[in-house]
Protein backbone atom coordinates (compact mmCIF):
# COMPACT_ATOMS: atom_id res chain seq x y z
CA UNK A 1 0.00 0.00 0.00
CA UNK A 2 1.44 3.39 -0.96
CA UNK A 3 2.48 5.82 1.75
CA UNK A 4 0.71 9.13 2.17
CA UNK A 5 2.57 12.42 2.24
CA UNK A 6 1.85 12.68 5.96
CA UNK A 7 3.41 9.26 6.64
CA UNK A 8 6.45 10.13 4.52
CA UNK A 9 6.90 13.39 6.43
CA UNK A 10 6.87 11.43 9.71
CA UNK A 11 9.69 9.22 8.41
CA UNK A 12 11.76 12.25 7.41
CA UNK A 13 11.15 14.01 10.75
CA UNK A 14 12.13 10.85 12.63
CA UNK A 15 15.41 10.80 10.64
CA UNK A 16 16.23 14.33 11.80
CA UNK A 17 14.94 16.40 8.87
CA UNK A 18 13.37 19.77 9.73
CA UNK A 19 10.42 21.47 8.02
CA UNK A 20 11.76 24.51 6.15
CA UNK A 21 8.41 25.77 4.87
CA UNK A 22 5.08 24.71 3.42
CA UNK A 23 3.36 26.13 0.39
CA UNK A 24 0.00 24.71 -0.57
CA UNK A 25 0.06 20.94 -0.53
CA UNK A 26 3.87 20.60 -0.55
CA UNK A 27 6.22 20.63 2.45
CA UNK A 28 9.88 21.54 2.03
CA UNK A 29 12.22 19.72 4.44
CA UNK A 30 15.94 20.04 4.97
CA UNK A 31 18.84 18.43 6.79
CA UNK A 32 22.30 20.03 6.70
CA UNK A 33 22.73 21.07 3.05
CA UNK A 34 20.10 18.60 1.75
CA UNK A 35 16.61 19.75 0.77
CA UNK A 36 13.56 17.82 -0.43
CA UNK A 37 9.93 18.55 -1.25
CA UNK A 38 7.23 16.15 -0.03
CA UNK A 39 3.79 16.38 -1.64
CA UNK A 40 1.09 16.07 1.03
CA UNK A 41 -1.24 13.82 -0.97
CA UNK A 42 -3.37 10.91 0.26
CA UNK A 43 -1.20 8.49 -1.72
CA UNK A 44 2.18 9.17 -3.25
CA UNK A 45 2.84 7.81 -6.71
CA UNK A 46 5.07 4.76 -6.81
CA UNK A 47 8.00 6.60 -8.43
CA UNK A 48 7.83 9.54 -6.02
CA UNK A 49 7.58 7.22 -3.04
CA UNK A 50 10.61 5.16 -4.07
CA UNK A 51 12.62 8.33 -4.84
CA UNK A 52 11.88 9.84 -1.42
CA UNK A 53 12.66 6.57 0.40
CA UNK A 54 15.98 6.20 -1.45
CA UNK A 55 16.86 9.81 -0.66
CA UNK A 56 15.98 9.24 3.00
CA UNK A 57 18.09 6.07 3.29
CA UNK A 58 21.03 7.79 1.56
CA UNK A 59 20.89 10.66 4.04
CA UNK A 60 20.97 8.26 6.99
CA UNK A 61 24.30 6.79 5.79
CA UNK A 62 26.03 10.20 5.87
Amino acid sequence: MPLSGKEMLKLYRKAGWEIVHQRGSHVRVGKDSLKETIPMHKELRKGMESYLLKRLSASKKD
